[in-house]
């Protein structure tokens, strides 16, 4: 009777095992998922260093890097700079750059907004 016991013991000891990994595999996963990044960072600190008619398509490359989006407004290129994060709480932090050219390459216009406390707008 030993014996059926001992093997008992052994098999609910590996399902219980199995169960334990498996919930740490799912916990994980829920965790990953939870906590998503969109776009890519930028050096929010060199947006006061454009100035429109002034500062062209290199200097936004040389400040800012590779944009993450680029595409036309109007019919004039646009270059777009964004980083999003979202936890399980439900914050997002967002950043957004916006920049407009002219047709001779330089900055026509362009717009910054932030949902990141430090990095609002202050008139």
């Amino acid at each position: 009777m030993g014996r059926p016991m001992n093997r008992t013991m052994t098999v609910m000891t590996c399902s219980l095992l199995r169960m334990r990994q498996g919930l740490s595999i799912l916990i994980t996963m829920l965790l990953l998922v939870g906590c998503m990044t969109v776009g890519q960072s930028f050096p929010v600190e060199n947006v006061s260093k454009i100035e429109p008619g002034q500062t062209n398509r290199a200097d936004v490359l040389r400040l800012f890097g590779t944009p993450w989006r680029t595409g036309l407004e109007d019919g004039r290129m646009i270059w777009t700079y964004a980083h999003y994060k979202y936890d399980l709480s439900g914050q997002t932090l967002a950043r957004d750059l916006v920049l407009r050219f002219n047709d001779d390459g330089f900055v026509a216009t362009y717009s910054f907004s932030s949902t990141v406390p430090d990095e609002a707008y202050k008139p």
